[in-house]
């Protein structure tokens, strides 16, 4: 985390860490990551949640969970919908011949 000399102006810290997500404060203004949202963060270490860098004034970086997020991202998530790349396969089951749905 990067903060300045005894808690004042700090720039980004986790503020609460809940069954649903994450808090953070980020420049004077509050975020909440809800799992759902963003689930690389759910079933973490403490420590690894915690440790959060605001680089270059915008960027959001968790190096032990090597997560990025840019601030506008949490600002405006309209403009970066998430979309799964996970792709069914059809697998073919060598003893029976038929074809199996692999999720």
């Amino acid at each position: 985390m990067e903060s300045l000399k005894h808690g004042k102006n700090i720039l980004v810290s986790v503020e609460n860490i809940t069954p649903f997500g994450i808090w953070l404060f980020v420049k004077e203004k509050e975020y909440f990551l809800s799992y759902k949202d963003y689930p690389y963060f759910k079933d973490q270490t403490l420590k690894s949640i915690q440790n959060v860098q605001l680089l270059h004034g915008h960027h959001l970086y968790w190096p032990d969970l090597d997560v990025d997020l840019e601030i506008d991202n949490l600002e405006n998530p309209e403009k970066y919908p998430l979309k799964s790349k996970i792709i069914k396969k059809h697998l073919t089951s060598h003893s029976t011949g038929r074809r199996i749905a692999a999720r």
